[in-house]
């Protein structure tokens, strides 16, 4: 039976469509506001215009498709839309609104009658079409403003004087979708005057016989005591607030609107105004939000410019109270304020060359500071160019019939352009953002031939770069969460970036995350309806370049309920085992107990103490954050955790948290035994706002843990030394144990498509984790465990990933190091019999040192998916050791710039037998490389849809099976090759007679101008002696029913137009749209493992949801040449000649095409 909760977010949904319907009468048909060619509004039933045509600098979103025509009609609301694919999906303000069929035909073309409205959607109802005529399917997309825009002006707000002369202030929001600033003031103040004030009030002369009553609370309700009380007219402290956070002030005029303060240690001061609820007495509430420290939610970044010209950077802090005061370093050195100033714009006008180089800023408020990334200025000569003209090396794989006879694969060189920023538009205004940013990308695309085994490879190259308009880089993060324990998916789980709802996680547990502008750390949590699991808070690594990354996400069960009394406190274990003992425990003593609002609570308690027990390695996937904190500096900093544990205190059958005034936590000394742990180990608690942990007061003079050696009125079983620290149980509920740690460094790692580990075969997007691990065996430190955890994504040169490190002794640390690629885990360099340098990357000796050992060093059935080494920091005066792949923290950028020639550790693909082939080349990994032309497989650079045809193969072995990709209907593309893709089939686990391939073809659609669909002629073509044998029967009839038909002559291959409609797994077709091409392959992939719609599988399932299938036989076998010498000789010595010239020929057309 279907979980009750699931229909609860059904029924939520259907009401935002429920909302379209009721709004969709003709009465109420709207036409579109957005400006088109020559301001007209566009028109959803007609094409769209091109996109040079529009006035506005805007783009177009994905097609969205969120209800299917049935009942009253079809309606794409925009509500719905932004509700099951988050907000950020669609502007806030569209500027217009274009509609298609599924067939991609336009509402004109069909005859139907159809509303739209960029702020509301589209509708079609079928009472309003022909007589017999019902809406058909539509998907939609809207036009979105690149520029920064503000919003309208609110409404005024209250006279901030109750009498005499005042003022009040309106607001407007910046909208934008590329994350720029607007120019100009978001606030407007105007004067305002109100009634003359009386002669007597508390300014004055005061008023003996009133009172002013009034409390000290937290924005959750919670009274504070010991809250200095003051008014603005009296100097000094008036009055403290009590055991319930009240206070009495006598002689407060009941009328006078006082604006009373409140300040306290810990807190930010707040303010607030006195009302009369009486002839002779006042009230007030005072709330103070708890200090909290800042965090940065804007970070300048880097700017190209020509001299002379002016650059804004921006810089933006958030926190409790909000940071007012910034500083600005330029190349570490501190700007002068004076001419600077202290606030979070930077402008630096005339530039001069020696201003290059790298800024930053730091904010502070009184709870600390916070220090933003560098953004590099880059300021050009005059007459330098800031974007080569000639394209650098970019080598693609020739298919294997293209290269030498007998040699290995063949490489052509079809250039790339680099990724660099061109200077801004000269006279632009100070801003956040670059207006009309130019980047480095292709001006023009020259075509060749290739000449192979017996047909030519068209093939395009990159002839010439140049600055043109930057494509949007939007990172995208994608993943599913899952159960720690059992795997089983986290359906519907609200998901909050920070604090702000943005989605739910499918039924199958999956979500999609596009990434904000200017996000350096993607904090998200996780929520579980059900209430079973802990709240989980990731920080999620992702390609700021814009390419997606996978993740999955395990959420942590709840530990089992413990019943106490709050009248008597308790005990409760962290973590232990049969095999391990507990490593401390959580003491919660009597009478602590309390409501939010700060009301006592005597009762029973259902206590849930879930820890995250760093002694097993596994537990490090559920845990939460990343461990970092900021330190006295600013500066982000890692922590090395002794274990963590999330706290669930309500009363039965409640859903109100329980606080807990004063808790201790104990802790087994013999779990620390590092030099200088058990002094530093503090209580830290996590911000899931900034996923940033802070370190834990219970009260004044707090901090640290205190040693408590074991006395005879404890049990037993604790005659031995405990480390007691303190806190306090409110809103926050993951707690750390925790050390700083200084000792640190980098870790270079790169990921490459075959395990030949060829520079241009290395790919972006891979996560890459490190596991500390402390010690190694033998070691006399600390019992065995994970310290941290750090991930980081490949980019163009590899990734840096943290980990701690120690000079002196290198088994002090060690790590566990593994990489994965939409769910797909790579495997590492080889170290059986012995690690050698030109395997594994790193030079001599210093890889002896590191201790270098695959997972499968000791054992060869283990699996190859990671590596272990030691975490030695390099040592001055060590040539080996000087370049990489472990670098001192301070040297992150000669990480990050190492040459690929330097020493760094491998991962490869374990899928090396496919093939993949662009005319038009384009590199996944770097969305910005995309070029617009007619041939390109991918048509369009925002949006990327993936197919894939499931063909079966009967046959004794695995067959590599080709997808023959060209133009079908287009009449500039007809009969022109889009690209080829290979692949090798899979074996059925359990049939070893069948085997099954998931080849890509190129989906059907609209070309890169988006005026005319294509359907791509796919010819798919097993290799070897195989003949069709039969085809799926929806398929077929599909086909049938959407003429013209491909050519079917050919009985040992399978051609076919492709389909416009987005089949699914009963037709044998697999298709999947994303902004990230990578991962709409991998998920589509994933689907046609598994033969479902929905599902994920890296166990091939030959028998479910196949297109078309093959009877294959075993090849004859071919003779060896010695046998055939022995046999034939002058017939073998024929042949041998033969060869010797075709191989002849093939070298010379190589080096002429060459030339």
């Amino acid at each position: 039976m279907a979980s009750p909760l699931r229909y609860l977010y059904l029924c939520v949904a259907a009401v935002h469509l429920a909302g379209a319907r009721d709004a969709a009468t003709p009465t109420e048909e709207h036409t579109s506001t957005a400006r088109g060619l020559q301001g007209q509004p566009p028109d959803p039933g007609q094409p769209s215009p091109a996109l040079e045509d529009w006035e506005e600098a805007s783009e177009w979103t994905s097609w969205f498709n969120v209800d299917h025509p049935g009942g009253d009609g079809d309606f794409e609301s925009l509500a719905a839309i932004r509700f099951y694919y988050g907000p950020a999906r669609v502007c806030p303000r569209p500027l217009a609104l274009e509609a298609r069929t599924t067939d991609w035909a336009l509402p004109a073309a069909m005859g139907e009658r159809v509303h739209a409205n960029p702020e509301r959607g589209f509708w079609c109802l079928n009472r309003e079409q022909p007589r017999g005529r019902r809406c058909s399917n539509y998907h939609v997309r809207f036009r979105c403003p690149l520029e920064a825009a503000w919003g309208a002006w609110g409404t005024w707000g209250l006279c901030s004087k109750s009498c005499g002369q005042g003022r009040r202030l309106r607001r407007r929001s910046c909208q934008s979708s590329s994350g720029d600033t607007c120019p100009g003031s978001p606030q407007e103040a105007q004067k305002c005057v109100r009634s003359r004030c009386p002669g007597c009030n508390s300014d004055t002369c005061g008023c003996p016989n009133h009172i002013l009553v009034g409390s000290v609370v937290t924005p959750s309700g919670r009274p504070l005591s010991g809250a200095r009380v003051s008014l603005r007219t009296r100097p000094g402290t008036i009055a403290t607030s009590g055991t319930h956070g009240t206070f009495r002030v006598p002689g407060v005029c009941a009328g006078s609107k006082a604006n009373v303060s409140a300040q306290m240690n810990g807190f930010s001061a707040g303010t607030a105004q006195a009302h009369a609820n009486g002839s002779n007495s006042a009230v007030v509430t005072i709330i103070l939000e708890e200090l909290g420290k800042p965090y940065l939610v804007k970070h300048p970044e880097s700017r190209v410019r020509e001299a002379g010209q002016n650059v804004t950077f921006c810089c933006k802090a958030s926190g409790t109270p909000m940071p007012k005061k910034y500083s600005w370093f330029h190349n570490g050195t501190l700007l002068d304020r004076r001419q600077q100033g202290s606030g979070p714009h930077l402008e630096l006008q005339r530039l001069r060359e020696e201003q290059a180089g790298e800024y930053h800023c730091k904010a502070w408020n009184e709870a600390g500071t916070v220090r933003s990334r560098a953004a590099h200025l880059t300021i050009l000569a005059p007459g330098q160019p800031a974007c080569d003209p000639r394209p650098q090396e970019h080598l693609i794989k020739l298919p294997d019939d293209c290269g030498q006879l007998g040699g290995g694969p063949t490489y052509l060189d079809v250039g790339l352009c680099a990724d660099t920023r061109c200077p801004g538009p000269v006279g632009s205004g100070p801003r956040c953002g670059d207006a009309g940013s130019r980047c480095c990308s292709v001006l023009r695309l020259e075509s060749r031939d290739i000449r192979c085994s017996g047909y030519v490879l068209p093939v395009k190259v990159v002839a010439e770069c140049g600055c043109r308009k930057c494509l949007p880089r939007r990172g995208l993060v994608r993943g599913r969460v899952v159960a720690a324990d059992s795997g089983e998916p986290l359906r519907f789980a609200r998901i909050l970036l920070g604090r702000a709802p943005i989605g739910f996680t499918s039924y199958q547990g999956d979500f999609t995350i596009e990434v904000p502008p200017a996000t350096e750390r993607l904090v998200v949590t996780f929520v579980d309806p059900s209430g079973e699991f802990v709240d989980s808070v990731r920080v999620l690594p992702f390609d700021p370049r814009g390419a997606g990354v996978y993740h999955e996400v395990r959420a942590l069960r709840k530990a089992a309920a413990v019943l106490l009394d709050a009248e008597r406190g308790g005990e409760i274990p962290l973590g232990g085992t049969e095999d391990a003992p507990a490593l401390g425990e959580l003491v919660l003593p009597a009478g602590t107990f309390h409501h939010p609002d700060g009301r006592p609570y005597a009762g029973p308690v259902e206590a849930r103490v879930t820890f995250v027990d760093p002694r097993d390695p596994a537990s490090a996937a559920a845990a939460s954050s990343d461990l970092r904190f900021l330190d006295s500096a600013g500066e982000l900093a890692p922590l090395r955790t002794y274990g963590m544990f999330a706290v669930d205190l309500r009363a039965p059958g409640s859903e109100e948290q329980l606080h807990v005034a004063r808790a201790d936590v104990r802790v087994d000394a013999d779990h620390v035994r590092m030099p200088g742990h058990a002094e530093a180990l503090a209580l830290w608690s996590l911000d899931p706002e900034t996923g940033l942990w802070e370190e834990e007061r219970a009260g004044p003079g707090d901090g640290g843990f205190r040693r408590e050696e074991a006395t005879a009125a404890r049990v037993r079983r604790e005659e031995r030394a405990f480390l007691v620290g303190a806190l306090t149980m409110r809103e926050r509920r993951l707690f750390n144990l925790d050390v700083p740690e200084r000792r640190r460094c980098f870790v270079k790692v790169r990921a490459y498509g075959t395990d030949r580990f060829a520079p241009a075969e290395q790919v972006q997007g891979v996560v890459v984790t490190l596991l500390n691990l402390e010690p190694a065996p033998g070691f006399t430190a600390n019992p065995r465990a994970w310290g941290r955890f750090d991930s980081a994504v490949t980019g163009p040169n590899g990734a840096c990933v943290p980990a701690f490190c120690d000079a002196e002794q290198p088994d002090a640390y060690t790590a566990f190091v593994t990489a994965a690629l939409g769910g797909e885990e790579l495997e590492a360099a080889p170290s059986r019999p012995r690690a050698t340098a030109t395997v594994v990357g790193v030079a001599q000796p210093y890889l002896e040192r590191l201790g270098y050992r695959r997972t499968d060093h000791d054992d060869p059935a283990l699996k190859r998916t990671g590596f272990r080494l030691n975490l030695a920091r390099p040592r001055a005066g060590h040539e080996s050791e000087a370049h990489g792949p472990v670098y001192p923290w301070r040297r992150l950028r000669d990480c990050e710039d190492a040459p690929v020639t330097d020493s760094h550790f491998r991962f490869s693909r374990v899928e090396a037998d496919k093939y993949e082939y662009d005319v038009v080349p384009f590199h996944e990994g770097a969305p910005a490389s995309w070029t617009g032309d007619l041939l390109a497989w991918w048509p369009n650079p925002q949006e990327f849809r993936a197919c894939f045809l499931k063909v079966r193969l009967q046959g004794p072995q695995e067959y590599m099976v080709r997808s023959h990709n060209a133009g079908g209907t287009h009449e500039a593309t007809r009969g022109r090759l889009y690209g080829l893709r290979d692949t090798r089939s899979v074996r059925h686990p359990e049939r070893p007679g069948a085997s099954a391939a998931c080849v890509e073809f190129k989906c059907g659609g609209m070309l890169f101008d988006q005026r005319q669909v294509d359907r791509t002629l796919v010819t798919v073509t097993p290799q070897g002696s195989c003949r069709r044998v039969a085809v799926n029967a929806l398929l077929q009839d599909y086909l049938a029913r959407h003429p013209p038909l491909a050519p079917a002559d050919d009985p040992a291959a399978f051609a076919m137009l492709a389909p416009l409609d987005a089949l699914g797994h009963n037709y044998g077709v697999y298709t999947v749209t994303d902004q990230s091409p990578r991962l709409a392959k991998e998920i589509a992939i994933g689907r046609c493992f598994d033969g479902s719609s929905d599902g994920f599988s890296r166990e091939m399932k030959a028998d479910a949801g196949t297109a078309v299938t093959f009877q294959c036989r075993e090849p004859p076998a071919r003779p060896s040449l010695f046998q055939r010498l022995l046999e034939n000789p002058s017939s073998a010595l024929g042949d041998i000649r033969r060869e010797m010239g075709q191989a002849t020929r093939y070298s010379r057309a190589n080096q002429t095409q060459a030339g």
